[in-house]
């Protein structure tokens, strides 16, 4: 409500000041008309406003292009109908003020549209002229992305807003790995929004503006060379310049001056740098000299035929109306295609029954009635339809496409990306809305699906500052007489780690060491200054550290912090240099032999199936050997005894019976593989379990240790307390603090009983050092339930994470870590972990691979004698048995007893051996042959 009392107090001042102005300037006569609207159905000429500075860079290249497109238009009979456009000129003379007087001014000409300005800060303050009085403004160089808000109605830009430039800015930044940047821009509304746009780009690629460097265009030298000294005392080392053209290059004459346009540098300038210098037709070497190694931004506009005409015609143009420096620029393509926007809208405009007339605005007089004497200003009526019809446009003009998309920017926005470097620019690639980084033009990527992957962007090499090829680093070491601030924690405990020191450096240690050695593999220098955290009475809390770190209290801490989630969100890591995980310590004793403890090397699973197969096996072989092998033959029980006594004599290879069959002797060689096999595994487990010593604990890992509710212990100021209570849902009653590897000790010997605790649950390294410390009595229970390790803790986006990453996975290639290893953590390799029974037996899971093989061997042979028996049981028929079935009577003979028949015969066919039954069917086929002869013989001798 403030804010809008004092914009109604600023605008009532401003319509005072406005109401003098043209009571002074202006004849009595034209307050007193006594006509309200005016209107012109035919007219003869229509009048065409422009507004901006023509002693300008951007004006003096526009106003010759606005003259010439007057002139096509006026010459071209086919648009209009021999209407005569006639453009009214004025000049804002870089001024707001002037500015607003002059668009007011040129208000009262009756203009149906507005051309320009160029400048953002008019453009906003004539914006709302023009909302008033529905004049359609198009503007040809105001950038400001937030002219585009539903604020400003009749504001239509002719040119593509800086909000995609800021956009094609943070790709290149994101292209060459660059996070932080320094914004230097001019300090009105042009430069703040464009720069507030370029950090909401660079946010969404975890980029920023680390600092915003605003100055006026009336400073001096002075102030900008004060500007530049202090952002040069910072990290970064990128710049982005968004100035205006006719001020900015004083940004570079300073720089070389502080030499700031050296290696290491890069500075980035958006199109107002290459506007400045298509607008020289030659360039002294000397203000080429400065600007060696510059990326720029420049609009793009396709070289099409009707492009390359008007340039050729530029010299004459230029000749014949310009003022001022400004020669050909891009902005003269759109200053040109402006007016043809204009020229065909109202044609459009008119077709359709457009009125161009003009009413008194009622919101200019006073609330009694009284005329003010803004009054000569009118609204144009038809200012609503011409606009609807300029968005309706669509068109081929020298700056390419003139089409508006549904947030009123022209379509396909699109910048050349150039490299300053020798005596002129050079492209480098392009940036378009549609796919981003490319080295091709954006016309002939439109016919193309999009892609903006990072793989997708490309540019060609670039010279940068201090004529190198290599990419700069972007950022170095403020050069304020600040160290780099490292926090270290003052441990009580595993001072092998880190701890204090007496020398110049005042900290030593593993960490330190490994810290050190990547420190040094940089090609840069990194003052720094250790700062120890905690009183040393306590492991200090770890959190805490990386939570101080996040909040600026120092740069980095370097020690041995775990990386885990929570740290992550908060802090940058660099690459882990030590691998570490939970592991739980628990007490143990010697087992204590057993009476079964040969049974101990198989599960229960792997006993029942070998007993199976066993048995198995044993009836396998006895059905093929049964019908050849007299051994395999006799009564019932003496057969049942013969298939127990086979089956588990082959587990020692003892077994007496011969194998005759062919099948029978390939099942016995492939379960004689499978025995021997299983007999070897038996015997190495067993001679494992009772020559090896034996420990149990019981605690058996961190799944019964949540399912007690005896007490534990952990490291003071470890994650692992949050891990436990947050994760596994332990009580905190039942976490005990222990600051070294004594109270460890202590706690382990008292036991959960005297005060102690059940168990310790710490971080593999510490506990490679502590059961080192105590000789090996106590070992890890389970396994490793968690996967970590090691890193060095750095603020958010910090390039030296980055940096230091690489280092340490250089000294991991050469070995330099692991000798750090063997100076300060060396220990005596225990048995890490007790001896599990569980996991120390042999599973099913070791074997089924040979249980299948056997099995399927033992299938195969029973359907391969099944089938022989079948094919043999169909030839064979006994003659005793087909005079029995024939004896008797049919009406007596059951179903049920022809089957039970049928299967007895079977069982009796498959018991007999198989000699007798290749004799009987040898007898059979002999009679069968007498039987056909005989036949034969009788059929011969009958009468005819």
């Amino acid at each position: 409500m403030k804010e809008v009392l004092l914009i109604s107090g600023f605008m009532k001042r401003t319509l005072v000041l406005l109401s003098l102005w043209f009571f002074i300037w202006f004849p009595l006569e034209a307050f007193c008309s006594t006509g309200n609207t005016s209107s012109s159905s035919n007219p003869k000429v229509i009048n065409i406003g422009a507004l901006f500075t023509l002693n300008s860079v951007i004006g003096g290249a526009a106003k010759p292009a606005l003259v010439a497109a007057i002139n096509d238009v006026n010459s071209n009979p086919s648009i209009l109908n021999g209407i005569e456009l006639k453009l009214i000129l004025r000049d804002t003379n870089c001024s707001g003020f002037i500015g607003t007087m002059e668009a007011l001014q040129l208000m009262e000409s009756d203009i149906v549209v507005a051309i320009g300005p160029q400048s953002s800060g008019i453009a906003h303050v004539i914006s709302h002229v023009v909302n008033e009085l529905h004049v359609p403004l198009l503007s040809f160089g105001a950038t400001d992305p937030t002219l585009a808000s539903l604020q400003f109605p009749y504001f239509l830009r002719t040119t593509h807003s800086d909000y995609f430039q800021m956009y094609a800015i943070a790709d290149v930044l994101d292209y060459y790995g660059w996070r932080e940047v320094i914004a230097i821009f001019v300090d009105d509304d042009y430069g703040r929004n464009g720069i507030s746009v370029l950090g909401d780009a660079l946010a969404k690629k975890r980029a920023k503006i680390s600092y915003k460097a605003s100055f006026s265009p009336e400073d001096p030298e002075s102030k900008i060379n004060d500007l530049l000294v202090e952002v040069n005392l910072m990290e970064s080392r990128v710049f982005v310049v968004h100035v205006n053209p006719d001020t900015g290059f004083n940004i570079f004459s300073v720089a070389k001056r502080l030499n700031m346009m050296s290696g290491g540098y890069v500075w980035i300038a958006t199109d107002w740098l290459p506007s400045y210098l298509d607008s020289r037709e030659a360039v002294d070497p000397s203000t080429m000299n400065l600007l060696q190694g510059v990326v720029a931004f420049r609009r793009y506009t396709p070289d099409t035929n009707l492009k390359k005409r008007f340039i050729s015609r530029w010299k004459n143009l230029k000749d014949k109306g310009s003022m001022g420096p400004g020669g050909f620029n891009s902005y003269a393509l759109y200053a040109y295609d402006s007016v043809w926007l204009a020229a065909h809208a109202l044609e459009v405009f008119l077709s359709e029954g457009g009125n161009l007339s003009f009413s008194n605005a009622p919101k200019l007089s006073d609330t009694d009635g009284t005329v003010l004497h803004l009054s000569s200003l009118r609204v144009f009526n038809g200012g609503q339809q011409l606009l609807q019809t300029l968005l309706r446009m669509n068109f081929s003009g020298l700056s390419g496409q003139i089409q508006f998309n549904q947030q009123r920017d022209l379509i396909h926005p699109a910048f050349d990306v150039l490299n300053i470097g020798g005596t002129g620019t050079h492209r480098i690639g392009y940036w378009s809305n549609y796919s981003h980084l490319s080295i091709f033009p954006p016309e002939s990527l439109y016919t193309k699906p999009p892609n903006i992957s990072s793989g997708s962007q490309h540019l060609y090499g670039v010279k940068w500052p201090g004529e190198t090829s290599k990419v700069p680093r972007g950022w170095v070491f403020p050069n304020n007489g600040q160290q780099l601030r490292i926090a270290v924690p003052n441990r009580v405990g595993y001072k092998e780690f880190v701890s204090k020191d007496n020398s110049p450096q005042g900290v030593k240690g593993y960490c330190i060491d490994v810290f050190e050695a990547a420190i040094n593999l940089l090609p840069y220098a990194v003052p720094r200054m250790y700062m120890l955290f905690g009183d040393g009475k306590r492991n200090p809390n770890y959190d805490e550290i990386v939570s101080q770190v996040a909040q600026n209290k120092y740069d980095a801490a370097v020690g041995d912090i775990t990386i885990v989630t929570n740290r992550t969100k908060i802090v940058d890591f660099t690459q882990p240099y030590m691998e570490s995980g939970l592991v739980v310590v628990a007490p143990v004793k010697e087992a204590k032999s057993s009476p079964w403890a040969f049974l101990k090397p198989f599960t229960k699973e792997m006993w029942f199936v070998t007993a199976a197969f066993f048995l198995f096996v044993g009836a396998v072989v006895w059905i093929l050997e049964h019908r050849i092998n007299h051994e395999f033959r006799g009564p019932p029980r003496q057969q049942l005894i013969t298939i127990f006594w086979f089956s588990f004599s082959t587990m020692f290879f003892s077994h007496r019976e011969n194998t005759v069959s062919t099948l029978g002797r390939l099942v016995l060689i492939i379960w004689l593989f499978v025995v021997l096999i299983i007999n070897s595994s038996y015997t190495a487990s067993l001679t494992s379990i009772l020559t090896v010593q034996q420990l149990t604990s019981g605690i058996q890992g961190i799944d019964s240790l949540i399912s007690s509710s005896e007490p534990i212990g952990i490291q003071e100021g470890s994650f692992a307390l949050n891990y436990l209570v947050d994760e596994l849902n332990i009580a905190r009653s039942r976490i005990v603090k222990l600051k070294d590897p004594e109270a460890y000790l202590r706690a382990l010997n008292l036991g959960p009983k005297a005060g102690g605790v059940a168990a310790i649950v710490d971080e593999l390294p510490y506990i490679e050092l502590f059961l080192t410390s105590t000789n090996c009595l106590y070992r890890t229970v389970g396994q490793e339930f968690t996967k970590s390790g090691l890193g060095f803790a750095f603020q958010r986006d910090s390039p030296l994470a980055v940096d230091l990453s690489t280092a340490i996975l250089q000294l991991s290639e050469s070995g330099e870590l692991q000798k750090f290893h063997n100076k300060w953590l060396t220990h005596t390799e225990c048995s890490i972990q007790i001896n599990q029974e569980e996991e120390n037996k042999l599973s099913l899971s070791s074997f089924w691979g040979l249980f299948l093989i056997c099995g399927i061997a033992c299938v195969l042979a029973l359907t391969l004698f099944c089938y022989r028996v079948f094919t043999q049981y169909r030839r064979f028929s006994p003659e005793d048995e087909e005079a029995e079935v024939e004896e008797i009577e049919p009406s007596r003979l059951s179903r049920r007893s022809i089957l039970s028949t049928s299967f007895n015969n079977i069982m009796d066919f498959v018991d007999r051996k198989e000699t007798e039954i290749k004799e009987i069917l040898k007898r059979k086929n002999i009679n069968e042959s007498k039987q056909t002869s005989h036949n034969s013989n009788g059929q011969a001798s009958s009468p005819t």
